[in-house]
């Protein structure tokens, strides 16, 4: 299991789920995971671009802030998503839970049960499985 301080790494460094996430216990990267990256990002980001203009007394190029934050948040982040949504598109047409009403694709998990699926792993063994 991952620490705290390699999960942060994976968000600072624009580390992006592969494959090989869907086919662990828990997902690694999640809309949860996303937006936590962006909100982790848009704060460093904001935070030294602040000090930066504070420093060279830059109050005449404050629009270049919107720059840096499409560059380093906006942007990595909707590609992360991009990336995610495939990932888990694929995962619903794979396996049962796919397609079962009760399948939360956000989390990748069972809204029943309140656990994460994988391709191995179904939390009802398809007992509790319902159509659309």
């Amino acid at each position: 299991m991952k620490s705290i301080y390699d999960k942060t790494v994976d968000v600072l460094m624009f580390r992006e789920g592969s494959d090989e996430d869907s086919n662990s216990r828990a997902p690694i990267i999640t809309t949860g995971s996303i937006v936590w990256g962006v909100l982790l990002r848009a704060t460093i980001v904001l935070i030294a671009f602040f000090f930066l203009m504070d420093s060279i007394r830059g109050n005449d190029y404050w629009w270049v802030s919107l720059f840096f934050i499409w560059a380093f948040v906006a942007f990595p982040a909707y590609r992360q998503y991009e990336k995610y949504a495939k990932r888990i598109e694929s995962f619903a047409e794979e396996t049962l839970c796919g397609s079962c009403k009760h399948f939360n694709k956000g989390g990748q998990s069972c809204n029943i049960y309140d656990e994460h699926v994988s391709k191995d792993y179904i939390p009802c063994e398809g007992e509790s499985w319902e159509p659309y």
